[in-house]
């Protein structure tokens, strides 16, 4: 688990760990924005790192190793602990939308990430959930 120093005052975004590299370019183009970023590699890291630390939105994959994002959210959702959150999937079916809506995920977006639709999405999250 990748866990950058979380500063109080800042906004902390978690992203899951990809190979294709987009995650360091979110990073690169949010920390100097002053948000925070955490990345994890496991669904079940993702779990206890939202569990343990104030996480302000979480982008989740479908398909994280150990627990999938949705299982991710119906969790968090029990212990009244779910971020705003991205669901990333790589086919975007009825069942997973459905299932999504229902556990009031803000956003799904397809895989491969376009960067602008994270981002604009992202800004979306942030500017409904944290105006302040």
């Amino acid at each position: 688990m990748s866990t950058q120093m979380v500063h109080n005052n800042r906004l902390t975004v978690l992203l899951p760990h990809e190979a294709e590299g987009w995650t360091s370019h979110v990073r690169t183009l949010l920390e100097p924005q002053g948000v925070s970023t955490l990345t994890v590699r496991t669904g079940r890291e993702a779990l206890a790192l939202i569990e343990s630390t104030p996480v302000h939105l979480a982008v989740l994959d479908a398909n994280m190793p150990g627990l999938g994002g949705l299982q991710i959210i119906k969790l968090l959702r029990e212990h009244q602990k779910a971020p705003p959150s991205i669901l990333l999937a790589q086919q975007l079916t009825n069942h997973l939308l459905h299932d999504a809506l229902g556990m009031q995920v803000f956003s799904v977006l397809s895989q491969p990430v376009d960067l602008n639709v994270l981002l604009d999405t992202m800004g979306r999250i942030l500017k409904r959930h944290h105006q302040s």
